[in-house]
């Protein structure tokens, strides 16, 4: 006997583009797909303990929002304004702003309070059906304050119906107290992850690759600490310029390189060839009003798995819709909707690593699911504002949409 039967429902499985199942009803055991088909071919004689009618939804895997820095304190309103009157993002930094703003504000709170102040943040990526959260530290910058971010990752996924996959980015930016000393800092930052991973707060590692973050030789340094934690890497790479980040994060393995704005033919090739997905954050893009879009058609064309997130963070993409991220990477940069949804389930999925276990409809996986009030799968993309979550399924149990 089963112990949940969803009926009435259509499946985009994701297994070979959308995998449509029409009329099509899904079954799961111990928090695993157990079976799903067209309702009609259902195993003679199945039973479930709980039988729940979809009613004609839409039922996708469970949406993965894989790049966010969704735990911070304070938010920067006021560089939004200060960009509007002419100031650019690297001005902001250099100025003192930007993510050492962020930095400020985060390390002044409890872990109490950090995550009073993040919970709203998560609830509306609840709501739209994310039952996986990647979630980044890089706010504290000290061995303490990035420990207190990660804690509060790592409560949040305790505490709610959410899977969260927590990425150490110690190398996110140089805190005052090293200023000069960028290679100090450094190996400070290579010197927290055997503590942190100790206590079980780091799934991956990251690193802000940029001029106005960490040169390519100083993420190597960090990729190699992390290796030898037996962690992987994953890269902030050519959102602002060329720093051969995506070639680094390629050599090693990496889960994925995000942004990608200056991406070269040579980074595509490199990814290609690793297996690195390309996480696509049109948020920031949108947000900082940016005019150079990543290579789609160039990742496209050798096959590099593309993955959408929202990046969601307080100076370049203060953005809590998945749904929304789907439509910007659609209409900017002309993604098909069928990969934009890919884009938050398969290939957020293989950005994390966990593609075996999440990401689409297929016997054995998590039941993570999203039901949608939806006529077909490409409206989750083409409506902009709109909700029509009905429900989401963590590991087969059903709950609303609203926490």
């Amino acid at each position: 006997m089963w112990d949940v039967l969803f009926t009435n429902v259509h499946l985009a499985t994701m297994v070979d583009g959308y995998g449509e199942v029409r009329d099509a009803a899904i079954a799961v055991k111990d928090g695993r797909i157990a079976w799903l088909g067209p309702q009609a071919e259902l195993p003679q004689g199945a039973q479930a303990v709980t039988v729940h009618d979809g009613g004609g939804s839409w039922l996708t895997p469970g949406l993965i929002d894989c790049h966010t820095h969704i735990v911070h304190a304070g938010n920067r309103s006021d560089e939004f304004e200060a960009r509007l009157n002419g100031a650019t993002y690297e001005d902001i930094a250099r100025a003192g702003g930007g993510i050492m703003s962020t930095v400020r504000a985060t390390r002044a709170v409890s872990e109490d309070e950090l995550l009073r102040q993040s919970l709203p943040r998560v609830f509306s990526l609840l709501e739209e059906g994310v039952t996986t959260l990647e979630i980044k530290s890089g706010y504290g910058l000290t061995l303490e304050s990035e420990a207190n971010m990660l804690r509060v990752a790592r409560r949040i996924g305790r505490e709610l119906p959410l899977r969260v996959s927590a990425t150490f980015l110690g190398a996110h930016a140089l805190p005052p107290e090293f200023a000069g000393r960028a290679d100090d800092y450094v190996d400070a930052v290579c010197k927290m992850i055997a503590p942190l991973a100790a206590e079980g707060l780091v799934d991956a590692v990251d690193a802000f690759c940029e001029r106005i973050g960490f040169s390519h030789e100083q993420t190597e340094r960090v990729f190699k600490a992390a290796q030898t934690h037996g962690l992987p890497v994953k890269l902030h790479a050519e959102q602002l310029s060329d720093q051969r980040g995506a070639e680094l994060t390629a050599r090693y393995q990496g889960l994925s390189a995000d942004h990608l704005e200056h991406l070269t033919q040579t980074g595509i090739d490199a990814m290609a060839a690793a297996g690195t997905v390309a996480v696509l954050l049109p948020g920031a893009y949108y947000f900082l009003r940016d005019t150079t879009p990543p290579p789609v058609a160039g990742l496209r064309a050798a096959g590099v798995p593309m993955a959408v997130s929202t990046d969601c963070n307080p100076g370049t993409s203060p953005m809590t819709s998945l749904l929304l991220a789907m439509n910007m990477a659609c209409t900017l940069w002309r993604l098909t909707p069928q990969e934009a949804l890919a884009g938050v389930t398969l290939h957020a999925a293989q950005a994390l690593g966990l593609h075996a276990e999440i990401g689409s409809l297929e016997v054995g996986k998590r039941a993570d699911f999203a039901l949608w009030r939806i006529a077909r799968p490409a409206d989750l993309s083409y409506a902009i504002g709109l909700n029509p979550c009905r429900g989401v399924a963590n590991a087969g149990k059903l709950r609303s949409p609203v926490i």
